[in-house]
């Protein structure tokens, strides 16, 4: 799945690596974009038991994010991989990061 991306606009690209699902996230992602990344999420959960979301090149996350992956993770393998200062700093202050698998690399991420 590929949804074409200018500036901030939201993208997203997928690949297997390692036997996990890995959904790269481009752009900006909020309440009107997130859609996007539930149905990416699901399609890639259908055919592989570990979905890694690498979050390098999100420029921008809302509540309505944060929420889709809590949520999200409470059904499946989710890791997170690389996330952005921005969404780092969301994870942080909810308190999110300890509660979501988060990975430095995509390679840690895709290792079982």
């Amino acid at each position: 799945m590929r949804s074409d991306s200018a500036a901030g606009q939201p993208c997203l690209t997928q690949y297997e690596q390692g036997g996990a699902r890995v959904v790269v996230v481009h752009g900006a992602f909020d309440l009107n974009s997130v859609p996007l990344l539930a149905e990416a999420l699901q399609g890639a959960a259908a055919t592989h038991a570990t979905v890694v979301v690498d979050a390098a090149a999100l420029t921008f996350a809302d509540s309505t994010v944060l929420n889709l992956l809590l949520n999200f993770h409470r059904g499946h393998r989710l890791r997170l991989a690389r996330p952005a200062h921005q969404l780092q700093r969301v994870l942080e202050l909810t308190g999110a990061d300890r509660v979501l698998d988060i990975r430095p690399t995509v390679d840690d991420a895709t290792t079982p």
